[in-house]
């Protein structure tokens, strides 16, 4: 354990910014730190951290499932980055996404709209595609746009390639290849199969005031003035959650599509979060060949305002959450239910921190990033002096 890490996150907790904290450090393949903080849920009960604790990762399905099985896909030459969607999905074909590629899903230059809520769009989640396809896109390629809609797209292609969802076909892998246990989509759908309980899991918002707050300021729901993308009559409106999230996938948009989804929707644990993350690393991998691994720390948007590698961006990134001393080819990623990976290919370090500071907390939540750069520089200083 380290004193510094520990004290600094506890002193997070007591000050409200999350009510847990699991965090994992580890260099050349070896754990070195691995400590839980704090309660993992507060109401209706109190149950503490623990190290085994099950966190829902959001955004880190990005990485750890969609952009990992991408670069499978791309390795064994079932996809390269310069396919265009419409290859696989045929709602693209003759629209103006028709030259949209692998490549700009996965470094987000698409162009594609940052977020919307498909449940407002819709009551057919099969339909989500659909419903991406007949959106405008801004002018591809200019920037760097974080859009969920691109991951969704990218699952939905992975799904296409190999004629199975996208929890299926990553399940041979985690389970077979790495055997993860406690690493999946609906942790809580046949509990007796995973043997998870809704204990083993962090819980997370109550309700799903954040999305809701944020369709009226986009205009989807009454309430802004005057509506930006009024929606004459929306079709899940009332199918916002009022109880606690806990053990169902937090992301409003995953839950509408059954939990799976590209973009949100996996489950895991510290330490099963860093055998996934050591697939990235050429020395380590186990999934992929070792000049797959270059994917991940190759700059495809050097110019642009943000640094992206394949999935993931990179540490040149201004005020990127790496901190002040990862090295610049570092590669990582967040989640919003507080949840970060960062990944050092040059020293081999592997940096997790797992939060969940949607959970007992009034809006607005607490912006992390000064924390994870706090942390990041801490677990340096630590693995510097003591290896």
């Amino acid at each position: 354990m380290s004193a510094e890490i520990s004290s600094f996150l506890s002193e997070r907790i007591v000050a409200g910014d999350f009510p847990s904290a699991v965090y994992l450090v580890a260099e050349k393949n070896e754990i070195v730190l691995h400590e839980a903080l704090g309660n993992a849920v507060v109401v209706p009960e109190i149950i503490p951290a623990k190290k085994d604790t099950i966190y829902d990762l959001a955004s880190l399905t990005k990485v750890l499932v969609t952009g990992l099985y991408a670069a499978y896909l791309i390795e064994v030459g079932r996809l390269t980055i310069d396919d265009r969607i419409a290859k696989f999905l045929g709602q693209f074909d003759g629209t103006g996404h028709n030259n949209v590629n692998v490549r700009q899903l996965a470094t987000h230059t698409s162009g594609f709209k940052s977020w919307m809520p498909f449940y407002l769009e819709s009551t057919n989640p099969l339909r989500v595609v659909d419903t991406i396809a007949k959106q405008p896109l801004v002018e591809a390629s200019s920037e760097v746009v974080y859009s969920d809609l691109n991951f969704i797209i990218l699952g939905q292609i992975i799904q296409k390639i190999e004629s199975s969802r996208i929890d299926l076909a990553i399940s041979e892998m985690f389970e077979d290849k790495l055997g993860l246990r406690n690493t999946i989509f609906n942790p809580l759908v046949e509990p007796d199969l995973h043997r998870i309980s809704q204990t083993d899991i962090a819980a997370s918002e109550k309700g799903n005031g954040f999305e809701r707050q944020t369709c009226v300021e986009l205009g989807y729901l009454p309430g802004s003035t005057p509506a930006k993308n009024p929606v004459a009559i929306a079709p899940g409106s009332d199918s916002f959650r009022t109880e606690i999230i806990w053990g169902q996938v937090h992301d409003g948009n995953a839950y509408f599509m059954g939990g799976v989804s590209g973009h949100a929707g996996l489950f895991s644990t510290a330490e099963e979060v860093f055998k996934v993350a050591q697939q990235f690393l050429p020395n380590y991998t186990t999934l992929l060949r070792p000049e797959t691994c270059e994917l991940f720390r190759t700059n495809f948007t050097p110019r642009m305002n943000e640094h992206r590698s394949f999935a993931f961006q990179l540490a040149t990134t201004p005020e990127s959450t790496a901190g002040t001393k990862m090295s610049p080819e570092s590669f990582g990623h967040l989640g919003f239910t507080g949840t970060s990976l960062w990944i050092d290919p040059v020293k081999e370090r592997v940096f997790i921190l797992l939060t969940n500071r949607t959970h007992n907390h009034d809006l607005p939540f607490v912006n992390l990033n000064s924390v994870r750069r706090q942390f990041h520089d801490l677990a340096i200083d630590y693995l510097d002096k003591n290896r």
